[in-house]
């Protein structure tokens, strides 16, 4: 291979050479000729055939002197200017395409290199992204592995235990549900895994109808009824009347089940959590706050990571999906979602949705 790129070189300069050389003697010859015009003209006299012959031969020797001082400028031009860029360019994408994201190119000194180093930024932003999704690749292979283990261990634990002969019929039971409890959570898990990998390959489009929100969030909270009234949590509500949007209702309502969920679940028994629902020409904004744990400004900058848990204990249930699943969702409708939280005081998720005002009219 180094061969033939040698043999291409060496040709490409003796091609360069001849390509000078014409031009040279072309331009060399025709100021001559008007030269010696000029001259005869001038002094009245003609020039003998020995005095020309002799002109001609200097002019030739003169042409291939300046052919040959060209084609090493333009040889050496091309080897710093070109050839050595290239080099560098080339050997980074070779190391790249084998696996090695931390090759960065440095920058290229020299006049006429401003386009090559333009692409060694961008190559070397290609490889900054390639190494940091190699990273996350990583840590979600290893995430989803211990989140699986734990609750496949929890259903071979009880499994055995339900092989003993000896039980009682609660014991049975407790078991059971155990296991109902671990299977289901793992099948959640899966299914978050799958939405969540659809819509960041953007296999899911998102299917517009214009719809009331406020009847959509009052649908998705009375999904957690059973919720509250067991852990004894008051609801506060204050949706505005006559909110219509134009987003795709079922993707929407992941974003709800999801805030509501964690809601809940970060509230202790006797807290409250509270809804509100208002609207300008261009957005709804949806607010969801608790008066749960809080977290602190380190976590919130990470919870919308794939399984990403501020508790890592994991005593509280969940793998950690929810909320990146929410901020795709968001993301693929063109919205904004932001969170606010204190230790010890509770959180707030703040949704705004985009209204197209010109789509509900048309509706209406």
């Amino acid at each position: 291979m180094k061969r033939t790129e040698q043999c291409a070189r060496w040709i490409r300069t003796v091609s360069n050479f001849f390509v000078f050389f014409l031009l040279a003697a072309f331009v060399t010859t025709c100021c001559i000729m008007l030269f010696i015009s000029t001259l005869q003209s001038s002094i009245g006299r003609e020039f003998t055939e020995e005095e020309i012959t002799l002109a001609a031969q200097i002019t030739m020797v003169n042409v291939i002197l300046i052919s040959i001082g060209m084609a090493i400028v333009d040889y050496l031009r091309r080897k710093f200017t070109v050839d050595r860029p290239v080099r560098q360019i080339t050997e980074a994408t070779e190391q790249i395409m084998n696996g090695d994201f931390s090759v960065r190119i440095k920058p290229i000194s020299g006049a006429g290199t401003d386009g090559f180093n333009q692409i060694g930024e961008a190559i070397n932003a290609m490889a900054a992204e390639l190494s940091g999704t190699e990273s996350l690749r990583t840590d979600f292979i290893a995430n989803v592995s211990h989140e699986m283990k734990t609750p496949l261990a929890v259903m071979q634990n009880y499994g055995t235990l339900l092989q003993k002969s000896d039980l009682t019929e609660e014991q049975r039971m407790e078991y059971s549900e155990a296991i109902t409890n671990a299977s289901r959570r793992l099948s959640d898990m899966i299914t978050n895994i799958l939405k969540l990998n659809r819509l960041e390959n953007q296999q899911i489009f998102p299917q517009p109808t214009t719809y009331n929100l406020a009847e959509q969030l009052c649908e998705s909270l009375l999904q957690y009824e059973s919720v509250w009234e067991r852990k004894g949590i008051s609801i506060e509500t204050d949706l505005a009347e006559g909110v219509w949007v134009c987003a795709d209702e079922e993707l929407l309502s992941l974003v709800w089940n999801n805030l509501f969920s964690n809601a809940f679940k970060f509230t202790e028994e006797g807290g409250a959590v509270t809804l509100t629902l208002t609207a300008d020409e261009d957005y709804a904004t949806v607010t969801v706050k608790d008066t749960g744990c809080g977290m602190s400004s380190e976590v919130g900058a990470h919870i919308f990571e794939k399984f990403y848990q501020g508790d890592t204990s994991h005593a509280t249930q969940g793998n950690g999906l929810g909320l990146a699943l929410v901020k795709r969702v968001i993301d693929v409708t063109q919205g904004e979602i932001k969170v606010t939280s204190t230790v010890g005081v509770g959180t707030t998720f703040t949704v705004k949705i985009r209204r197209k005002k010109d789509e509900l009219e048309e509706a209406r």
